[in-house]
C-alpha cells in the first residue's frame, strides 16, 4: 500500500424512508435560493421531480429551475448554469438525475463563484478553484458513482475534448432505489457496465501484491455481474437495482483507489470517442474494453487470471478476457462501433483523430502509444 490520508465528505441516505427523510433534513439548512438541476423529462414522468419540489417548498426554499442537461454534459451547458446561478443569487445546487446531471452541477458550483474560466484555469494554468456553491445529489440513474466525489467529465465541443475536471463534492447523496425503478433495462445495464469498468480500471492499475483494494474491487465486480444478470432476468427486481446503486457508489467513493494507482485507459479512449460521437458512455466502454484487454493481457497475466476466476469463474488470463466479452454479449450491449448510436459516421479517419487526441495513462499494465490506441479502436470498427 502507498501512503494516504482518507476523509469522506458525502453523507449517504440509502433506502426509501431514509432517503425521503434525509432529503427533508438536509434541505432545511442550505439557504434560501436553491437551483434544482435536471436533464430531460424522465424525472417529471416518473414523479420524482414533483416529490422533490414538495420537499423543497416545505423547507421554504425559493427554487430556480435549470433543466435540459444532456447525457454527455457540455462546457457550454456548464456556463449556462453558472450564469443563471449568478443572476439568481443561488446559494445551493440540488442535482436531480444521473451522473451527467451531477457532473454538470459540480462544475457549475465552482464556475458560479469564479470570475475566471474554469477550463482555462484547470487545463492551461494547472490551478483549481477554491470556492464553490453547496451541492447535493438526488440520484435517479446509477452507474457513474458521480455523487461520491468531485470529479466531473465534461465535453468541450469547441475543442473536441471530453475531459475530467475537478469541481465540488456533494455534501449529501440520496440513493433511493424507488426513484430508479422506471429506468429502462438497457439504461440500467449500460450504467452498471460503467460501474464494472470503474472497478476493473482500478484493479488493473499498478498495485502491490495482496493489496486490500484489489480484494474489494474484485468483490464489487463480482456483485455487479451477479446483479446485472438478475436485472436481465427481471427488470422489476428492486433489490438488484438497489445493489447496483451501492456497487456504483462503492466503486467511486475512494475506497478502491486509495493506497494504489489506477488504470482508466479504457475510460480515456472512450472519453475521446464520446467527444467526437456523443455515444453512450457505458456502451462505448463495452465496445472498447475487450479489445484493450486483449492488447495488455500478456502484461499482467496473473491479475487477469485472478479476475477471470473470481468474477467469471473461468481459468486462465486470456480466458478472462473472453469471459468478459461473452458477458457483454449476454447483456445485449454493443460489441462493435457500428452498434453505437453516434452523431457522426464512425470511420478509420475519425478514429485516427480520436487516438491522436487521447490522454495516455502511465500506471496501467503497459503504457500504450497513440498508434496502438488507433489499432484498438480499428479492431472495434467492424
Amino acid at each position: 500500500m502507498n501512503e494516504f490520508v482518507y476523509s469522506y465528505p458525502t453523507k449517504v441516505y440509502f433506502g426509501k424512508k431514509t432517503a425521503v427523510d434525509g432529503l427533508a433534513k438536509e434541505l432545511a439548512g442550505i439557504g434560501q435560493n436553491v437551483m434544482l438541476a435536471y436533464g430531460g423529462g424522465s424525472v417529471k414522468r416518473n414523479g420524482v421531480y414533483y416529490e422533490v419540489m414538495v420537499i423543497l417548498k416545505n423547507a421554504g426554499n425559493n427554487v430556480v429551475e435549470f433543466g435540459g442537461i444532456m447525457p454527455n454534459p457540455t462546457y457550454a451547458k456548464v456556463q449556462e448554469g453558472a450564469l443563471l446561478a449568478k443572476e439568481q443569487g443561488v446559494e445551493f445546487v440540488l442535482a436531480l438525475g444521473g451522473g451527467s446531471v451531477v457532473d454538470c452541477c459540480k462544475i457549475i458550483c465552482v464556475q458560479a463563484l469564479s470570475e475566471e474560466d474554469i477550463w482555462t484555469l484547470e487545463f492551461e494554468q494547472g490551478r483549481f478553484p477554491s470556492q464553490a456553491l453547496g451541492l447535493g445529489a438526488v440520484v435517479t440513474a446509477s452507474g457513474t458513482g458521480a455523487e461520491m466525489n468531485n470529479g466531473a467529465v465534461i465535453t468541450n465541443e469547441e475543442k473536441k475534448l471530453k475531459s475530467g475536471m475537478l469541481g465540488t463534492t456533494p455534501s449529501f447523496a440520496i440513493l433511493n432505489p424507488a426513484y430508479m425503478m422506471s429506468v429502462p433495462r438497457m439504461q440500467v445495464i449500460s450504467g452498471a457496465f460503467d460501474t464494472l469498468s470503474h472497478a476493473m480500471e482500478t484493479y488493473f492499475g499498478t498495485s502491490d501484491e495482496d493489496n486490500v483494494s484489489d480484494d474489494v474491487a474484485l468483490a464489487i465486480m463480482r456483485n455487479t455481474v451477479v446483479n446485472m444478470r438478475r436485472i436481465l432476468k427481471d427488470e422489476t427486481d428492486e433489490q438488484a437495482r438497489g445493489n447496483l446503486i451501492w456497487d456504483s457508489a462503492m466503486a467511486e467513493n475512494g475506497i478502491l483507489k486509495i493506497g494504489r494507482k489506477t488504470d482508466f485507459q479504457a475510460h480515456q479512449i472512450e472519453h475521446q470517442l464520446g467527444a467526437y460521437t456523443d455515444c453512450n458512455h457505458g456502451q462505448g466502454l463495452a465496445v472498447i474494453h475487450p479489445a484493450y484487454y486483449r492488447h495488455i493481457v500478456k502484461d499482467a497475466p496473473e491479475k487477469f487470471a485472478r479476475f477471470g476466476k473470481e468474477v467469471f469463474q473461468v481459468e486462465g488470463a486470456r480466458e478472462s478476457v473472453d469471459a468478459l466479452a461473452a458477458f457483454i454479449r449476454e447483456c445485449g450491449l454493443p460489441t462493435r462501433m457500428s452498434e453505437l448510436r453516434s452523431s457522426v459516421t464512425i470511420d478509420a479517419a475519425l478514429l485516427r483523430e480520436v487516438a491522436d487526441s487521447c490522454n495516455i495513462i502511465q500506471s496501467n499494465p503497459r503504457t500504450l502509444s497513440k498508434d496502438e490506441i488507433y489499432d484498438i479502436l480499428c479492431e472495434c470498427l467492424q
